[in-house]
């Protein structure tokens, strides 16, 4: 199984095939709202100003599974995302990432890339990062802000 085969729910609730963004770096991160991580949206839009054009897709995956901190529905999610930190990368429909009703692509990513305390998922904001070729090639706890990340970005463009 590979990155590509997945399907995964617009905010809208559309379904979008992986199969989409084939030949990009993806960075996939789970976000909220009411988060004291929820700053990290800042840098998430930085970095795809700086490399999306170079082929770095951003993929938000908004969640209230840790400490319902993620309560709104698409429209609201959206509507903070863009007034307060400007995002223009695209938001996904909300899901769960942990847990038997966990999103298949989640299980899927924490199948490839385990954290510290195992495959489950912390806390919001956890970030995988896959090559070009759908491989996930790393994972990154909450803590990490995206801007950390750019060396490796920069590696797999």
């Amino acid at each position: 199984m590979q990155i590509t085969d997945f399907e995964i729910e617009q905010a809208d609730g559309s379904n979008e095939s992986l199969e989409k963004y084939k030949g990009n770096v993806l960075l996939i991160v789970n976000t909220a709202s009411k988060c004291g991580f929820t700053p990290q949206y800042e840098g998430l839009e930085k970095l795809h100003q700086e490399y999306g054009e170079k082929g770095l897709k951003i993929l938000a995956f908004p969640c209230n599974q840790f400490g319902n901190q993620e309560p709104g529905d698409a429209d609201e999610i959206k509507n903070f995302c863009t007034l307060n930190y400007d995002v223009s990368f695209p938001l996904m429909g909300k899901i769960n990432v942990n847990g038997g009703d966990a999103d298949p692509l989640w299980k899927f990513l924490k199948s490839e890339k385990s954290g510290l305390l195992g495959s489950r998922i912390k806390w919001n904001f956890t970030k995988f990062l896959v090559d070009r070729e759908g491989e996930v090639v790393a994972r990154h706890g909450p803590a990490v802000k995206p801007e950390q990340l750019k060396a490796d970005i920069e590696a797999l463009l």
